[in-house]
């Protein structure tokens, strides 16, 4: 039975991590979690957004009712032909004469407006006139209608055209019969006008705030509804110290949005508004957002604890198995790190028919391989320190060479032949740099004053004499620099640029910010555009394989190397003959000591020389393994450039930074 199950088994580690992954559909259940979360909060949120505008669609129209009552009264009055007539006469002065008469028509006109009022909700009507008469439906010892003219908003009044009306409110109740139960009062104000717009009268229609407020009390406890004018105050609420305050958060929700759901006393409301039109107000409900989606929050929040559930179940078993599946892996990575802590003794002995146990199989293969190999190379470095070490033995002392050439040099002087005492000097200066030295980086005055001895030999060898020119800034003296990266350099501008002739080299060095701008320029033969053309494209193949390619394009025509960065001291436009080169290009490829050299006074060729023989310059490297070394030295920041034209010498131009800026 165990034979069978096992053949059904996946041998390949790929295949038991999918299928486990399939079984245990974490990502699925993962995905259809987050889905069905964020749509059914978005459900819930639509629906509580409806519930909520029915509801307040019920209220606004109970108050766009109250309100309608409130402003057809005014309309009544202010259309009224009767009432407008009889108010014309009273406001210029032409009632009747009689006083009975008077009488009975005031009478019959306060008798018209106190009808006004008797179906719905209680109202105080006023027609005060500008001549000083006023018609209401209250007593004077209420409230004498005078005083309206002495409250803030009487001038807005003037304001008003046509049949515009100008809602007041909220403020407090100025009728004395109802100050104590209804602390707060709203008014409605038409204006009356002559054919030619003057106005004679003014019709205010004033009611108590509690008629609106206890229209919102018909709404579910919990919620609760304000009615707010343009600026945001509270003009009627359920809540009396609310009333003519700031909603506060009038600024936070600007109304532009359909709803709000926001923190109020640290709890989530929802928000929803609807305006009045004809009074300029709007009503606005609040409820917290939990008692609207109370009876759907609790369906999705038992869906929600079921599908947890199952996937943590599922999660659990996909854990176990993959911890199963990769225990070998992590058995493979302690072996791992035992190694790079040095232990080569160590083996993982993992073994297997899928991919896990063959890798182990070949990590501790690989492992004894390694030790074999190290044991050999061990043995093979062992031999080659004897063989070196019996080499040295077998070598000269240097400082016994150094001795010998400094008493040949003394002797030399004692006959009278200073030239070549100095010849012997710079020769022996020049091999104890060489021999003796075993830094490979030395200060740039101690460069310098190389090239002056190996310049001072080549003119010993040389018919004409070749100049040697230096302007150092002080601060440039002591830079670190490889050992004779300019002597490939000055060679070439002996050999190639002035052809062995009389001329004049001059090296100068500037400080920049963040390194020097070292310059050796020579006045000799330059470079043709063809030969510049291969020297560029050499330059372009890079260090390694550039170097045969710049050695043929030097032996065609006289040249010198030159780096970036310049066009002072007479070159031209770069565009037209420089040849640049960046820190990882080679700078020319091995140049020097590609022709014969004569010796000194003579024009004959001396092939025994080492200078003389096809790369057989002194310092045995050529310009491009000088660029290659300045490249590992100084890192990207190193840069050069060639400038030349031909008859007009050649520059090379270095930008070598200090060595704290060198990206190496």
């Amino acid at each position: 039975m165990l034979t069978r199950l096992k053949r059904w088994v996946p041998s390949s580690i790929r295949h038991k991590l999918i299928w486990a992954s399939v079984a245990c559909i974490a990502v699925p259940a993962l995905v259809s979690l987050i889905l069905y979360n964020a749509m059914t909060k978005e459900a819930l949120k639509e629906q509580a957004v409806q519930n909520a505008n029915d509801a307040l669609q019920l209220i606004r129209g109970s108050v766009t009712n109250l309100l309608s009552s409130k402003l057809n009264i005014a309309n009544y009055i202010q259309v009224n032909s009767t009432l407008n007539s009889y108010f014309k006469q009273v406001a210029s002065g032409n009632e009747e004469a009689d006083p009975y008469d008077r009488f009975v028509e005031s009478r019959r006109v306060l008798e018209h407006i106190e009808s006004l009022t008797v179906v719905g909700e209680p109202s105080y009507v006023t027609v005060l006139l500008t001549s000083g008469a006023y018609y209401m439906n209250y007593s004077v010892s209420d409230y004498n209608p005078l005083d309206y003219m002495d409250q803030p908003w009487f001038d807005r009044i003037h304001r008003l055209q046509g049949l515009e009306s100008l809602w007041v409110g909220p403020e407090e109740t100025v009728f004395r019969s109802d100050r104590m139960d209804h602390p707060y009062q709203l008014s409605v104000v038409r204006t009356l006008r002559l054919p030619d717009s003057d106005i004679y009268g003014y019709v205010i229609v004033s009611f108590t705030e509690d008629q609106i407020s206890r229209i919102f009390d018909s709404l579910s406890e919990g919620s609760d509804v304000l009615m707010l004018d343009g600026s945001g105050m509270v003009v009627s609420s359920h809540h009396p110290e609310r009333i003519g305050t700031k909603f506060p958060y009038v600024e936070e929700w600007s109304g532009s949005a359909p709803y709000a759901i926001m923190p109020m006393d640290g709890e989530k409301h929802l928000m929803v508004e609807q305006d009045i039109p004809f009074a300029g107000w709007r009503l606005v409900l609040m409820q917290p957002y939990k008692d609207a989606i109370v009876n759907i929050n609790a369906i999705f929040s038992r869906a929600f604890l079921l599908q947890m559930g199952s996937f943590l179940v599922f999660l659990m078993l996909l854990i176990g198995l993959v911890r199963t599946f990769t225990k070998p892996l992590v058995r493979l990575g302690k072996a791992a790190a035992a190694v790079q802590r040095g232990n080569l003794e160590v083996r993982s002995h993992v073994r297997g028919n899928d991919e896990i146990g063959r890798l182990g199989h070949l990590f501790d293969d690989m492992l004894s391989r390694i030790q074999t190999m190290i044991f050999e190379i061990s043995d093979n470095q062992s031999r080659k320190r004897k063989a070196e070490l019996k080499m040295l033995q077998a070598q000269i002392h240097p400082h016994f060479l150094f001795n010998v050439l400094n008493s040949i040099r003394m002797k030399v002087m004692k006959r009278g032949d200073p030239e070549s005492a100095r010849m012997i000097g710079s020769l022996s200066m020049l091999l104890r740099m060489t021999i003796s030295r075993q830094e490979d980086e030395i200060a740039l005055h101690e460069e310098l004053e190389l090239i002056s001895h190996y310049l001072a030999l080549m003119n010993l060898r040389q018919k004409e004499e070749v100049r040697l020119e230096l302007d150092i800034a002080s601060e440039a003296l002591l830079l670190k620099v490889p050992r004779f990266f300019l002597q490939p350099i000055v060679e070439n501008a002996l050999i190639h640029g002035l052809n062995r002739r009389a001329g004049v080299i001059s090296i100068t060095a500037v400080v920049e910010p963040g390194g020097i701008i070292l310059r050796l320029k020579d006045d000799g033969a330059g470079m043709d555009p063809s030969v510049r053309e291969r020297i560029a494209r050499s330059l372009r193949l890079g260090a390694g394989g550039a170097a045969a390619d710049a050695d043929d394009a030097l032996r065609g025509a006289p040249s010198a190397a030159a780096y970036e960065g310049s066009q002072e001291q007479g070159q031209t436009e770069p565009g037209d003959r420089t040849v640049t080169v960046g820190s990882s290009d080679a700078a020319g490829g091995d140049r020097a000591g590609s022709d014969s050299d004569p010796g000194s006074g003579s024009q004959a060729p001396h092939a025994s020389s080492p200078a003389d023989a096809p790369g057989g310059s002194f310092s045995g490297i050529g310009l491009s393994n000088v660029m290659e070394r300045m490249r590992m030295v100084f890192g990207s920041e190193f840069q050069c450039a060639v400038y030349s034209e031909e008859g007009q010498g050649t520059v090379i131009e270095m930008y070598i930074p200090e060595r704290g800026n060198a990206d190496v």
